[in-house]
């Protein structure tokens, strides 16, 4: 049963009267909204050894940043605390916290020795109903990694008080690029899920698009254009080695994305002026060629149970969505409303389909249920495009170009609700997002 710290998080829609907020716990779906942030407190971990103060203060405002970040949280500030934390084993001042309208409090400790090991504990308390929420967990690992030990704790506080999976714990492959418009540099990028650790995974001497995680978080897809026709090349990310997964001088490969299984590529293949989706087994270089339709089929996305596949076609005369069987065979189009529709990718909970959409001169990044009914959108501006989902299937990164002869393109996340639209930090441009699977 979720507790009344889950009850109060959210300010229900329209379907749930305040009277029934207050009567008891209420199970809460993230894709209605959040009028008012449950209020939380944060306190810095606590040291257990020499010198790793440092360390709890840095981690414990990691997590209260991904908590916020949310839009679903509201920290409230040290400032305002009556109790401090000064042991991790020290019973909770259940009173004070409730004085502050802390309805969560989070306390940790950490340790360290002179070999940069680091060890981090937590705990996530009910001020509301003066409770401990679970048991308390600990991760170990270097000093180097506390960054993802602080999203390890995020996401554990996150799960334990809205009963849905994190997402922190992840990265972002990317697009990056530098310079004027007219003269882009482009390379593989790849970050922590909020923009931190940055690091380059190919140089600016050929063109890169679209890359695309494979389902184990270790290889990226993506399109190069380094022999100067586009070719799909595999990247593996521990040794930044890659390699072309197909030949032919004549073709263009292009849009890729790895099967859940991860054991095979679907892709747009054009040949003889005709652009159709193919299936490469990674095993044993086989290809299947999987439509035969007049026009441009790209864009494949897999259902998450690998059994059905969603692309964009012009099948129609226009550019539509539509799915078929992961094998091949009758596509049933999904989007009927009005304009152009693009670039969709199947939500990891399988209940959604997010899409670019062009309509009346403006972009949007949207949802629609895998029937294509309760279409949704999210977003609006000169041009947004390509989106990924976060690994919890609850937000949606995307690229959002500026309007204008040096506009710039940077990504943005939203969550299904079409709230909490937020800018990414990169240190440049940025385009073509592909969110990792949790680590």
């Amino acid at each position: 049963m979720m507790t009344r710290v889950l009850a109060a998080m959210m300010a229900l829609m329209l379907s749930v009267s305040a009277g029934l907020a207050q009567n008891g716990p209420l199970r809460i779906e993230i894709t209605e909204g959040v009028i008012e942030p449950v209020p939380f407190a944060a306190p810095a971990f606590v040291a257990e050894t020499a010198g790793a103060g440092e360390w709890g203060q840095r981690i414990a405002q990691v997590v209260a940043d991904d908590l916020v970040g949310t839009g679903l949280f509201r920290q409230i500030g040290q400032q305002a605390f009556i109790s401090q934390v000064t042991s991790f084993q020290s019973p909770v001042a259940y009173a004070d916290w409730k004085a502050i309208n802390a309805q969560a409090l989070i306390t940790g400790a950490v340790q360290t020795d002179g070999a940069g090991n680091l060890v981090v504990k937590f705990r996530v308390y009910d001020v509301f109903a003066g409770g401990e929420l679970g048991a308390g967990l600990q991760f170990a690992g270097t000093t180097e990694g506390w960054r993802r030990m602080a999203h390890k704790v995020a996401d554990a506080v996150y799960s334990r008080i809205t009963g849905e999976g994190g997402y922190f714990d992840s990265r972002v492959v990317f697009v990056s690029e530098a310079g004027p418009k007219d003269d882009r540099r482009k390379r593989l990028g790849i970050m922590d899920y909020d923009g931190a650790n940055v690091q380059y995974l190919t140089d600016s001497r050929a063109l890169v698009l679209a890359p695309r995680f494979s389902p184990t978080g270790d290889r990226v897809l993506y399109t190069s254009y380094e022999s100067g026709f586009p070719r799909i090349k595999v990247l593996d990310i521990g040794s930044v080695q890659s390699r072309t997964l197909e030949q032919g001088d004549a073709t263009m490969s292009f849009a890729p994305r790895f099967a859940p299984d991860g054991r095979s590529v679907v892709y747009s293949l054009t040949t003889g002026g005709n652009t159709d989706l193919y299936k490469l087994d990674l095993g044993s270089g086989a290809t299947t060629r999987l439509t035969s339709a007049p026009g441009i089929e790209t864009a494949p996305s897999y259902a998450p149970d690998g059994s059905r596949i969603v692309f964009e076609s012009d099948r129609s005369g226009t550019q539509q969505l539509y799915i078929m069987p992961a094998g091949g065979g009758e596509a049933q189009r999904i989007s009927f409303g009005d304009g152009r529709y693009g670039t969709p990718v199947w939500s990891p909970r399988g209940d959604l389909i997010a899409f670019t959409k062009q309509s009346k001169g403006r972009f949007h990044i949207g949802v629609m249920r895998v029937d294509g009914s309760e279409e949704r959108l999210l977003t609006a501006s000169f041009l947004d495009e390509g989106p990924t989902w976060a690994p919890n299937g609850r937000v949606i990164m995307f690229a959002r170009e500026t309007q204008g002869a040096q506009g710039t393109s940077s990504l943005y996340s939203v969550d299904v609700s079409g709230r909490n639209l937020k800018r990414v930090r990169t240190p440049d441009g940025a385009s073509d997002p592909s969110w990792s699977p949790l680590q």
